[in-house]
């Protein structure tokens, strides 16, 4: 079987996105499947990866978005989807390439598109209220992706709610797995922690992409309220993005260091492991891979209520805390798991749940190549 995965806002320093495409193209060709993914560049190119055979067409830039791109031509991409011959189409943008999916089926291609955000949350953190028209936007949009795909893929109960709210019957829960290979307790460092928690007595780690929707400037704020509270801690960002100036000018006089975007996973799998408590402030996570990779090195996490981590994290066994969107809530999180020692064994336990290799199964099952259930979809979900 021939797979090609058309995705934007993939590039050299985005996450979740090309993590889950490299572990679903090495999945792929382990079950000896051809993968090909189409994905945002500056210019024409093709070449052969241990992820797949990878083609980039000509893009732009997104503005505020630090290096987020999208194809420009999708007369162009239809074109070079095309001329691979697919057996199977997988798409990774709910916004700007919808229309991939009444191609496809006017081809009689098979398609699944992956929806990696939640529309009602981003319009409800981002749009007016628009007289009440919102959410009859959000719907209609909804109701639109789920009619133009075979098969809507969610991560979670919480990125599935908004199809099922609309009715669609077409949702299937298949959460992402992380690498418990390179992320593992053992590579927690003392020699690491001890560099970087600068004397203090806690070391946060926030791991993630510095934007808006993720509101990472939550993580200073819990800096803050432990502070006031006679709890010395210091904070690391790993990663970068748009906001990251603003928040060096608030950390500004505080115990935060920023260490930007590392490229080298090994390293990154080092410095969570070698941290306390990992922080997971963003309240539109429909899944956080960052967070179930700290959990994967032993490390807990605290995250907002609102997002979808808690679906993993507060479960049996409990291998964090979830907490209101404010520093102070974020702060009484911590301070309830910073000394809870078992929950490092905990943490790795819940991570071993979820391997990219159940992902490839429960996907190939949806592309009709095994026989496997879904994990299912909360009942109260599907009878609200």
């Amino acid at each position: 079987m021939r797979i090609v995965h058309v995705a934007n806002f993939y590039g050299p320093k985005s996450g979740g996105i090309k993590t889950t495409l490299h572990e679903l193209g090495r999945g792929y060709k382990e079950a000896g499947h051809e993968f090909i993914y189409i994905v945002p560049g500056i210019r024409h190119s093709s070449e052969v990866t241990e992820f797949g055979r990878r083609i980039t067409l000509p893009s732009f830039l997104l503005p505020g978005t630090g290096s987020y791109r999208v194809i420009k031509s999708n007369r162009e991409l239809r074109e070079y989807i095309a001329h691979q011959r697919p057996d199977r189409l997988e798409v990774s943008d709910r916004f700007t390439l919808t229309s991939l999916g009444q191609w496809a089926r006017e081809r009689n291609l098979p398609t699944v598109v992956f929806s990696h955000e939640t529309l009602r949350g981003l319009a409800s953190r981002f749009l007016p209220s628009l007289l009440g028209l919102r959410e009859v936007l959000v719907n209609w949009h909804n109701r639109r992706l789920a009619r133009s795909f075979d098969t809507v893929i969610a991560t979670t109960d919480f990125a599935a709610k908004e199809f099922l709210d609309v009715g669609a019957k077409n949702i299937k829960k298949i959460p992402l797995g992380v690498d418990l290979h390179t992320f593992l307790p053992t590579h927690r460092s003392f020699q690491t922690h001890h560099r970087l928690v600068q004397g203090a007595d806690l070391l946060l780690m926030h791991c993630g992409r510095l934007s808006p929707e993720k509101e990472p400037h939550r993580s200073i704020e819990a800096l803050v309220a432990l502070r006031s509270r006679g709890v010395e801690a210091h904070l690391v960002y790993l990663g970068t993005g748009p906001l990251e100036a603003k928040l060096r000018k608030l950390a500004h006089d505080l115990p935060v260091t920023f260490l930007g975007y590392i490229p080298d996973r090994r390293i990154v799998a080092e410095l969570i492991a070698s941290s306390d408590v990992s922080l997971a402030p963003g309240p539109l996570e429909t899944f956080c891979l960052s967070a179930l990779e700290s959990l994967a090195s032993g490390t807990p996490v605290v995250a907002s209520s609102s997002s979808a981590v808690g679906e993993f994290l507060v479960g049996s066994p409990v291998a964090g805390a979830i907490a209101a969107d404010n520093g102070e809530s974020f702060a009484d999180a911590i301070i309830d798991i910073f000394e809870d020692h078992g929950l490092r064994k905990a943490a790795r336990e819940v991570a071993e749940k979820l391997p990219w290799s159940s992902t490839i199964t429960a996907m190939l099952q949806v592309h009709g190549y095994v026989e496997q259930e879904y994990v299912e979809l909360d009942k109260n979900l599907l009878a609200g």
